[in-house]
């Protein structure tokens, strides 16, 4: 059987279950292609929107930290105090732009995988340092694709740098010819702009990454039809052991209806192959509720039951097909059998009134009328 399992291929798609259980092992779709990319294209973003500010921040520091008294220089603890300062309005300036660059790294994984905490992922393997298996990872597709990718990056950044360059060549070299202020400002707008740019040009790489790798992850988690059936057994569990559960689960429900017989205020029986009970309170029930029914086997043993406490027992048997077809144990008997049940019940009621000297005894056993559509035909029926 093995055998046959390895030699099968590996064509259906991994199942919910099978993805689930690669998510527990850590193992899920990542593009760091798309991560880095986010973090630089937010990092130059934010550049772009806090850079003057920052940049006027930095600048009061530098004046702030150079415009000191000369008696100053030669305290230690003024000098100190003036760097401890000066750290600190430094982390202010830079804090919206850190916290920026900080939320895209952190964004980043809930593009392709989401965020994934798992022990797994960290546990040593053995198999890691099979220098077979690392030569075989070394030359397998995924290493290909990795180098292509690698001289993609060099290819498209490359390009868009030496385009960025072309677009800027004459306005650099104007620079020269402009006031040293203008000239500073305009070198870091022009620079910022090529960061901008070129961090933008990793969108390409990781337009095409992105699928790459979420076909990647699928095709390494396919699964073998025989792979897939004895997963639905695992789950499901195997025919025979659904059987006996069930088997289980009837004698358990049987004996708790059993329990019930002693409390039914009547049994109607076939009077050898059906038996139902039935219960009756005028202050709790709106109608008869069924407590137990049976055929053959557990017929006779509610009938026994049902003796041994001393619960009325009458012979009916149109109306206990209808009641064993149509009604459910713990459930109100079906409505048309209404009048034929209360029939039954003032039976019972007056003959234990007759029994214990209270009233005349009944001249003979009511009609039940059944309902045509509730009827149930004895041929029809497991007599």
């Amino acid at each position: 059987m093995a055998e046959e399992d390895s030699s099968q291929e590996k064509t259906e798609e991994p199942t919910t279950r099978r993805l689930d259980k690669a998510r527990e092992e850590g193992q899920v779709p990542r593009s760091k292609e798309l991560a880095t990319t986010l973090v630089l294209v937010i990092g130059a973003l934010g550049l772009l929107a806090f850079g003057p500010w920052m940049a006027e921040q930095i600048n009061a520091i530098a004046r702030a930290s150079f415009a000191l008294e000369r008696d100053a220089l030669f305290d230690p603890r003024v000098m100190s105090n003036q760097l401890a300062a000066a750290v600190w309005q430094a982390t202010l300036a830079l804090a919206p732009w850190l916290v920026l660059v900080l939320i895209a790294a952190f964004a980043g994984p809930l593009g392709v995988g989401g965020w994934l905490f798992s022990t797994k992922a960290i546990t040593p393997k053995l198999d890691r340092l099979n220098p077979l298996s690392g030569l075989k990872r070394m030359f397998s597709m995924n290493s290909l694709v990795e180098l292509i990718k690698a001289w993609a990056k060099v290819l498209v950044v490359g390009g868009v740098a030496v385009l960025v360059l072309w677009l800027y060549f004459d306005e650099a070299m104007s620079i020269r010819q402009e006031p040293l202020r203008p000239a500073v400002a305009h070198t870091v707008d022009i620079i910022l702009w090529s960061v901008i740019f070129l961090c933008f040009s990793t969108l390409l790489i990781a337009i095409a990454d992105v699928p790459w790798q979420i076909y990647s992850h699928t095709k390494k988690l396919r699964m073998s039809m025989q792979e897939i059936k004895d997963e639905f057994k695992e789950t499901e569990g195997k025919p025979e052991v659904k059987s006996k559960i069930r088997q289980l689960q009837r004698e358990v429900a049987q004996r708790r209806m059993m329990a019930d017989v002693p409390d039914a205020d009547v049994v109607i029986t076939n009077p050898t192959h059906y038996a139902v009970a039935l219960k009756y309170s005028a202050e709790a029930m709106q109608a008869p509720v069924m407590v137990a029914k049976g055929s053959d086997q557990v017929a006779l043993k509610i009938r026994e039951i049902a003796k041994q406490h001393n619960v009325a027992q009458m012979q009916a048997p149109p109306l206990a097909r209808a009641l064993f077809t149509h009604g459910k144990v713990g459930e109100e008997i079906p409505e048309g059998l209404y009048v034929a049940v209360a029939q039954v019940l003032a039976y019972i009621y007056q003959m234990d009134m007759f029994v214990k000297g209270q009233g005349a005894k009944p001249e003979r056993q009511p009609d039940m009328p059944i309902p045509r559509d509730l009827r149930v035909d004895p041929d029809a029926s497991s007599e």
